[in-house]
Order: C-alpha cells, then sequence, then structure tokens
C-alpha cells in the first residue's frame, strides 16, 4: 500500500480533516478521564494547603465518590472542541509540510521528520489554545468543588466569557508559550516516531501495514511524546490554571518562572508528576486514534499516512 506521503496530492485534504476530526473525538473520549486525574496530579502541591501527596487511584475515587461518574468527564466538551482545530491542523499540516520537505517519505530522517512534527504541532497549538485553556480550568474546578468550594464556570461557553471580561481577550491565551513548548515536544515524538517506527515495522516484516504495525507504532509513538513533553506539561497546566487576582497578582511570573518554583518548592521529580497518567492516556489515545484514522482512510479510499 502506497503511503498518503506519496499519494498527498491526489488525497482529499477535506476528508482527511474530517477523518482526523473523528478519529480524535473517539480518541478524546475514550481516554479522557485519564487526562483529568493527570491534570488533578499536576496541580497537586501547588497550594500550601494541599501538602498531602496522594495516587492516580486515590484521585479517580474522590471524583467518583464526590461527582458520580460523570465527574471524571469534566472538561470534555473544550476538550472536543480544541481536537476540532488541533487534531486537524497539526496531522494533515505535518503530512503537507512533509511532502514539500522531500517527495519520497523513506529518504527522510527521524530528525528531519521530528522538526516537521515539531512545526505542525506548534502551528496547531496557538489556534487550539483558547480551548485547551478553559479545558484545564474546567478540569480544576472538580478540585474546588471537592473542597466544597463553588466552581470559577458553569460550562466552556461561561468559561470563555467569565476570561474573556476577567482577563482581556488575550486572557484566552494565557500559557500559550508553555503550550507551544508542550506541543512542539508532543508532535516530534508522537508524529515522528509514529511515522518513523511504522516504516521500520513494515520494511523489518515484523507486519505488514496493518493494525498490528499501527498499534506497535502507536505504542512506540507514545512512549517518546509522554517522556519528553512531560515537565511542559506540568508548567503549561500550571500556567493556564491561575487566574489574575483581585490585585493582578499571579503565582508564576513566565514559563521559566514556574519552572525554577516548581523545581525549588517540590523537587525535580515534580516535573513529571502525572508521567504514568500521561503515558497511560496517551497510550490508549495514540492507539484509538491512529488505528482509527488509518481505518477511516482505508475506507475513504485514502492511502496509508
Amino acid at each position: 500500500m502506497k503511503s498518503g506521503y506519496q499519494n498527498g496530492g491526489v488525497d482529499n485534504a477535506h476528508t482527511k480533516v474530517l477523518l482526523t476530526s473523528l478519529s480524535a473525538m473517539v480518541a478524546e473520549t475514550t481516554t479522557f478521564p485519564v487526562d483529568l486525574i493527570k491534570t488533578r496530579l499536576q496541580l497537586q502541591g501547588e497550594s500550601l494547603s494541599s501538602t498531602r501527596s496522594t495516587s492516580a487511584f486515590r484521585i479517580a475515587l474522590d471524583i467518583i465518590r464526590e461527582q458520580g461518574p460523570l465527574g471524571l468527564y469534566k472538561g470534555l466538551s473544550p476538550a472536543i472542541i480544541r481536537h476540532l482545530f488541533y487534531t486537524p491542523i497539526r496531522i494533515v499540516g505535518y503530512e503537507h509540510l512533509r511532502r514539500m520537505v522531500c517527495t519520497d517519505n523513506g529518504s527522510l530522517s527521524i530528525i528531519v521528520k521530528a522538526a516537521v512534527g515539531g512545526t505542525s504541532g506548534c502551528i496547531a497549538q496557538v489556534i487550539a489554545s483558547p480551548a485547551d485553556l478553559v479545558k484545564v480550568r474546567m478540569q480544576a474546578d472538580g478540585r474546588l468543588m471537592s473542597q466544597g468550594l463553588q466552581p470559577r464556570y458553569s460550562g466552556p461557553f461561561d468559561a470563555f466569557s467569565k476570561i474573556v471580561q476577567a482577563e482581556g481577550f488575550r486572557g484566552l491565551w494565557k500559557g500559550v508559550f508553555p503550550n507551544i513548548q508542550r506541543a512542539f515536544l508532543v508532535n516530534m515524538g508522537e508524529l515522528a516516531c509514529y511515522d518513523h517506527a511504522k516504516q521500520i515495522v513494515i520494511k523489518s516484516r515484523v507486519a505488514e501495514d496493518n493494525v498490528y504495525a499501527h498499534t506497535l507504532a502507536s505504542i512506540m509513538s507514545g512512549l517518546a511524546a509522554t517522556s519528553l513533553s512531560c515537565p511542559a506539561d506540568v508548567v503549561k497546566t500550571r500556567m493556564m490554571n491561575q487566574a489574575a487576582q483581585k490585585e493582578g497578582k499571579v503565582l508564576y511570573s513566565s514559563s521559566y518562572d514556574c519552572l525554577v518554583k516548581t523545581v525549588k518548592v517540590e523537587g525535580i521529580r515534580a516535573l513529571w508528576k502525572g508521567f504514568f497518567p500521561t503515558w497511560a492516556r496517551l497510550g490508549p489515545w495514540q492507539f484509538v486514534f491512529w488505528v482509527s484514522y488509518e481505518k477511516f482512510r482505508k475506507i475513504a479510499g485514502l492511502s496509508s499516512f
């Protein structure tokens, strides 16, 4: 089967956008509870009053006990909205940029693919950052509810409105720089590793271009993306969660300030807080997305990614 890279000029870009959006929605809905737990773990220790260490399993039990099973999907709607922009731009953009660099995918090195993947991820993240901000704020709201406090937002549109009113239109892009850093690292690991790993699996005849090859490649790309992105993800989550106080003061003045304070107060290991929940989410997310996307492409008559 020819790769989508070689046949990209013939393939319908609009169909690819539709298929990536559909695959991302399926993957996001399937793995969202793990993402919520990961966010709570990364915010743990940020408040001086919350010094008690806990685990992902305990956080999940607390959420279910206090908010019911649906509490695990707090912030799902902005996450879906985000992926309607983020995933099509980075996936379709990667194929387009890859084709611009070289017409033969097999001749591209992993380094070039990493640069292409990181670039497409950065572009997509800048556009999708407001929805990502709302998702993080709504996920963090669940922690306020567990402390007996009122949540800041009643829904995604209420969150958009209140953020603009309190922090200005530019407030929707709060944390955009650590977000971009994370997006570069995630997509550098995810897209380049999936693309390259699938080629190696097929060329070495471990598997044909089928669900087995897609599964192996997605597992490797998930591990690479998690290892590279976790520190930036912790900084991004904390930067995006902080809201300006009445005096206009914020806990972190920049992503670098957040990095330094996190390491100083909680140690270097704090940068990998939520590593296993992140991997536990990225692994299944990658599996569901890539297997679905490759299958949808085949059904639609498009060539393999």
